[in-house]
Formats: C-alpha cells, sequence, structure tokens
C-alpha cells in the first residue's frame, strides 16, 4: 500500500524522506507543493529530481478526500459533503465575513459524545478522521475558494468546530494543527486557528503543553445538573475541574481569554437566573461568551429561546463585565449551522437506531 505523504506534518515528512534515503529538505520542497500550491501528483512538483518522483509515484500518494455535494446558502456560506470512504462522509462550512474567511473542520466521523442538542451526535460514531482526511478539508477548500484579488487566500481562519470532538481524536488533530501552522504548510498563526472541545480535561492539558492554538469550551449551561442532561461529558468532568482546566490552559494560550460557547435552549438553560450563574461560575476565567441561538433540526425536542431572552441574558452577562456577542445564525438554509452538521455515518453505536425508537415512542404517545 502506498504511503499518503498528506498524513505526515514537516516532522514525519521528514523522516519519511530519511528513510529513502532522501535529504531532509526534500520534506520542506514537498509540503510546500502539497498544501501551498495544492499539487497531488507528484510529476507537478518540477523542482524534483525524475528519480525521485518516480520514486514517490511508486511508494507514496497524495489522496485527499473526494466531493459527494456542495451547497451554498443564500447569505454566502458553503458547505461540501466529502467521502472518507466505506459509505462515510464529512461536512465541511466556509463562512464568508467582512474582515475574514472561516473554514469550520470536521475532525471524526460522527461523534462519541451525545450532546443532545446537536444533530452530529445524533448520528452516532464511526470513527476517527486521519490527518490526511482532516487536512485535506482544508487543502480541498483552498481550491475551491481560490484567492482574492490581492492574490491572498480567503481562508484565513480555521476553527476545529465540525462534526466530532477534536480532542478525541488527538494526536491525528495535533498533526494536521502543525500542517496548518507551519510556513512551509498553510502559515496560519496560532491566533487564526481555534479548537472547541466540550470539555476533555486531560487532553486540554495535553493540548497546552504540545499545540496551545485558540482554545474555544462548548460550555452551554450554568450549573452541573444541567449539564449532565445536555452535555453528558460533564459527568465525567464536571464544570469545577473544567474551569480549572481553562485556567491552566490560559498559561500558555495565544490568546488572552477563552471564548465560550453557549447554545441558547428555549426553558433549558436561557433564564435569568442562569445568566446570572454563568458570571458566577467564570468569575475567575478570562473569557468572552459566544451565545448561539439554536438550530433546529428534525425530532430534535428543542426549541430556540427567543430573542427577548437571549437579549435579557445578554444583557446580564455584559453588565457583569463580559464580552458576549450573540452568534448570527449562518447557512441554515443548507444545515450547515452550528449543530447542524450531520454527513454520512454508517453508525457502530446504534445512537441512530435508539433516537428512532424515541421519537417513535414519543408519536404513539
Amino acid at each position: 500500500m502506498k504511503t499518503n505523504l498528506l498524513n505526515f506534518d514537516l516532522n514525519n515528512l521528514t523522516q519519511y524522506f530519511s528513510e529513502i534515503g532522501e535529504k531532509p529538505f526534500r520534506a520542506k520542497q514537498v509540503m510546500r507543493w502539497m498544501h501551498q500550491s495544492g499539487v497531488a501528483d507528484f510529476d507537478e512538483m518540477t523542482d524534483l529530481a525524475k528519480s525521485l518522483r518516480s520514486k514517490l509515484n511508486e511508494n507514496a500518494c497524495v489522496i485527499v478526500p473526494d466531493l459527494i455535494t456542495s451547497q451554498q446558502s443564500s447569505d454566502g456560506t458553503r458547505k461540501w459533503l466529502l467521502d472518507v470512504g466505506t459509505g462515510n462522509g464529512v461536512e465541511t462550512v466556509f463562512i464568508p465575513e467582512a474582515e475574514r474567511g472561516t473554514l469550520c473542520i470536521s475532525s471524526q466521523v460522527g461523534c462519541a459524545l451525545e450532546c443532545t442538542f446537536c444533530s452530529t451526535g445524533r448520528q452516532g460514531f464511526n470513527r476517527n478522521l486521519t490527518a490526511a482526511e482532516i487536512i485535506g478539508q482544508l487543502w480541498w477548500a483552498n481550491k475551491a475558494m481560490g484567492v482574492t484579488p490581492k492574490n491572498e487566500r480567503v481562508i484565513s481562519n480555521v476553527v476545529m468546530m465540525g462534526m466530532g470532538e477534536p480532542l478525541a481524536n488527538f494526536d491525528n488533530v495535533v498533526t494536521a494543527l502543525n500542517m496548518m501552522l507551519d510556513d512551509h504548510g498553510y502559515g496560519l498563526s496560532r491566533r487564526r486557528v481555534t479548537v472547541s472541545t466540550s470539555g476533555m480535561v486531560p487532553q486540554m492539558d495535553r493540548l497546552k503543553e504540545v499545540m496551545p492554538v485558540a482554545l474555544a469550551v462548548s460550555l452551554h449551561a450554568s450549573n452541573d445538573m444541567i449539564r449532565n442532561e445536555i452535555v453528558p461529558l460533564n459527568k465525567k468532568y464536571p464544570l469545577k475541574e473544567l474551569m480549572a482546566a481553562c485556567r491552566r490552559y490560559l498559561e500558555k494560550a495565544p490568546r488572552d481569554f477563552v471564548t465560550f460557547e453557549y447554545v441558547m435552549l428555549d426553558g433549558i438553560n436561557d433564564k435569568a437566573q442562569h445568566a446570572h450563574q454563568l458570571s458566577e461560575l467564570v468569575r475567575d476565567v478570562p473569557c468572552k461568551f459566544n451565545l448561539i441561538p439554536f438550530n433546529p433540526f428534525t425530532n430534535s425536542g428543542y426549541n430556540r429561546s427567543t430573542n427577548e431572552s437571549i437579549r435579557i441574558f445578554r444583557d446580564i452577562l455584559q453588565q457583569a463585565g463580559f464580552v458576549v456577542t450573540v452568534r448570527k445564525t449562518r447557512g441554515d438554509d443548507i444545515d450547515a449551522a452550528c449543530g447542524q452538521l450531520a454527513g454520512q455515518v454508517k453508525d457502530k453505536t446504534r445512537r441512530q437506531q435508539k433516537w428512532q425508537q424515541i421519537v417513535a415512542a414519543e408519536r404513539r404517545s
């Protein structure tokens, strides 16, 4: 089987070239061809010796996921469904904004966590994505989006907020992050790359040491009772432990704050008392809040908070001294908004079957 060089960051690629008897600088050349020029054919890497190209053609490859479908929202948001084999597909979303272009990347086929308000979580879980499948989403999207009139890449920011829990696929995600940050890869700054987690505390500590990029935490509740219900991972790493991990992370983070993401669920976590609890919970954690109106999906069981509830919630946090934004819903007409990504998941957890049974029972009752 040929070796997919897209799985290798610069260190691993350098080691690979050493093992096949080539000089270390060849790794930088090939990395620039793959990531900066978007070239997947060794014969097009014209500054490589013909003998090396022949060797690579025989032993290696550059394989990215194939496109299944492409959709564009009325607001300019784009969503691609990419084929990762054996009937599985992952979704990648590009969000255009005035000052930046953000790509939302998936890290798993489905998700092993069962956050109850998330469409991806309802799909169950198949497997982790490889480093090549993760970075391949950025590779593919760069080719699709091209450059600005100033010859700059349209994609300026990357967020690991697509399908899956990034820190549950730690090694492959870190390898992909290395490629994003490497000057021979995509040359992104740590401030422009964000990893979102539901609160995997030990992995947060590991990420702080090996790859301290910007951090977003999917919080979604102001107390353990509510969070245990809607983010079951909280039973393993409750809020006190999570807040301590956030404080530790900031010791090496490229930004001096954590972004707390908070999906607004009508009657569940959106009352004034919850906002007051929240401000007390995070008082020792430098942070910003991103309030996210819930994006409905079929049989979710939740409703979006009213605009008035969101306004009151926001005002309480702001009056407590926090920076708060309310995320503008983007791409919901193509199911590309936060919490709506579903892809194609050959579920190994039987979670899809479980939810179908629950919905059927509710309809009968």
